[in-house]
């Protein structure tokens, strides 16, 4: 007699990876199909993942889940993510080895506070984004609502080396290109990419391209204020926290979804 198969796991929520592609030892990206029934803002997070290690005794598995950006617009077919690899990371280490056809856990319900309802009208919009903090961004910057509630739109990533950047900057080309917003992305889209560890053609931490005006200087920007300008920042928790206080201190108050304001920091990734 052959001995029975173990039964095939049957992933909850379970949608397929249609694309993968690897940027560096610590970035990628992939697709994964988009059930029928998902609606969600551009901007908006939602939680996905894998079962870990079946229990030593009972072979149970357990979900692992983490909150991850959509990378792609609300009008998409299909959900982009983009992520980090960590080898001790809980769900990352796992993560990172997916392949086309595989299945991932994907709850659909989406949340977050990088949404344009949270904002109130302005002349300029700036999206400031550290690592794959820029991933929101990348589903904001091919939204239409973007362009016709923006007449200038901004992209500012920074990174610790130049391969980290290449993301962001297909992104840009691939926006300017888009059937929906290239036309506009043409005219408003500005990039300002940075590194703060390889030598760049530019270097330093955004925060301080703020304070001492060097970032408004290179865009020709003399009037960055509550009137003209509203503020997007995912980045690490430290960012966070010093770009609260820098937009705060140009007069810019905090919004919320449920009460818009100048400017919106996603508090929910850390990454």
């Amino acid at each position: 007699m052959t001995p029975d198969k173990p039964s095939p796991v049957i992933l909850p929520d379970a949608q397929t990876v249609t694309e993968v592609e690897h940027y560096t030892n610590s970035l990628f990206r992939f697709r994964l199909t988009r059930p029928a029934s998902m609606r969600f803002r551009s901007g908006e997070f939602v939680m996905i993942g894998l079962l870990d290690d079946p229990h030593p005794e009972t072979g149970k598995q357990k979900p692992l889940l983490r909150a991850y950006s959509i990378a792609s617009p609300a009008w998409d077919e299909t959900l982009q993510f983009y992520s980090i690899k960590v080898d001790n990371g809980p769900l990352t280490s796992k993560l990172q080895h997916i392949k086309v056809g595989d299945q991932l856990i994907l709850k659909q319900k989406s949340v977050g506070t990088l949404v344009h309802d949270a904002l109130t009208p302005a002349d300029r919009i700036w999206f400031f984004s550290t690592g794959t903090g820029i991933a929101p961004f990348a589903s904001l910057l091919r939204e239409p609502e973007t362009y016709e509630r923006f007449n200038q739109v901004v992209l500012t990533h920074t990174c610790r080396d130049v391969a980290d950047l290449k993301f962001g900057k297909e992104l840009i080309a691939d926006t300017k290109s888009d059937i929906l917003v290239g036309e506009e992305a043409q005219h408003k889209l500005l990039y300002y990419p940075t590194t703060t560890r390889e030598t760049s053609a530019k270097m330093g931490r955004i925060t301080t391209a703020l304070e001492d005006g060097s970032l408004f200087k290179n865009f020709k920007i003399t009037n960055f204020n509550a009137t003209n300008d509203r503020a997007m920042v995912c980045g690490s928790m430290g960012l966070n926290t010093d770009m609260k206080r820098i937009l705060e201190n140009y007069g810019l108050r905090e919004g919320s979804n449920a009460d818009p304001g100048d400017y919106v920091i996603e508090k929910a990734f850390v990454g």
